[in-house]
């Protein structure tokens, strides 16, 4: 039995709007007329052979056979970027001004830049870690890209996944008993140090700050040895830290969302990683 081969751009239309959930946004991304957009997703349902958005006059959503198509849509669309930039653009040249948070450069960084870097060689990156609301104030002049974390629902840039909030401690000792409370945070602009406080002062828990450094690595040190309690996200939190809850007499804390953030003007070299990052992180690559 044969079956028809989906085209790369119908793909792109429909995750587009499945991103947007909207014809109207995915139509501004892509540079397109709503029309051209609409006629697209349909000329993909017909090739695969289900309706894969349902559509209302408040919102455009996923079918489940959308749902599925979806996670496949995003790969097909990777390794097409990852076979034409390696067979058309394997010699391009140039340089990337890349800003991150501590704990992506550290853990979801690190394969992806390497990932990258294979398929094109004489782009170099020029990654710099630490808190993204003082890099997003050098877009432009410092930094091509900067991946930068939001309160959940808020913030400009395209929204690449959404990272749960946690307090964590040593794995041994207890600090969270600790009468006040002590935690270890990030310096003044960091989203999280805000919500721990704002969190613990709303349960009328007593706290101190025992700790404060740009290195995430510091800190995590300092939790180790229960000398703190700390927030980090759930997807990047070391296995060696205690996820602490509720039951433990810590605050329920929101979520948050990663943005990438693009200079109005990017060097082809910046493009092409902005779409390999955006690619990798809204399918889970990390490894």
């Amino acid at each position: 039995m044969s079956f028809p081969v989906l085209n790369r751009d119908l793909l792109q239309a429909f995750v587009a709007v499945a991103d947007c959930r909207s014809f109207t946004r995915a139509a501004s991304t892509l540079n397109r007329t709503q029309s051209a957009i609409s006629m697209q997703v349909k000329r993909l349902e017909r090739q695969a052979g289900a309706e894969l958005l349902f559509r209302s006059t408040a919102q455009v959503g996923l079918t489940p056979a959308g749902e599925r198509l979806l996670h496949y849509a995003r790969r097909m669309l990777v390794l097409n970027q990852e076979a034409l930039g390696s067979l058309r653009e394997h010699k391009l040249e140039g340089r990337v001004r890349l800003g991150i948070m501590d704990d992506y450069g550290m853990t979801v960084m690190p394969p992806l830049i390497a990932a990258f870097t294979k398929i094109y060689p004489n782009i170099h990156i020029e990654m710099e870690t630490g808190l993204t609301a003082h890099m997003l104030t050098r877009l432009g002049r410092s930094f091509d890209l900067v991946i930068a974390m939001h309160p959940a629902g808020e913030g400009e840039g395209e929204l690449l996944r959404r990272e749960q909030a946690i307090w964590v401690s040593g794995e041994m000792d207890r600090a969270e008993h600790m009468n006040p409370l002590p935690i270890a945070l990030s310096p003044e602009g960091c989203l999280f140090r805000k919500w721990a406080m704002d969190a613990l002062d709303a349960a009328n828990r007593p706290w101190r700050i025992a700790f404060v450094s740009h290195s995430l690595a510091a800190v995590e040190a300092i939790v180790l040895q229960g000398l703190a309690v700390t927030v980090v996200k759930s997807s990047t939190c070391p296995q060696r830290l205690r996820i602490l809850s509720e039951a433990d007499g810590m605050p329920a804390l929101p979520p948050a969302d990663i943005r990438l953030h693009r200079a109005l003007v990017l060097p082809r070299p910046a493009i092409l990683l902005a779409e390999h990052l955006t690619a990798a992180l809204k399918i889970g690559l990390m490894t």
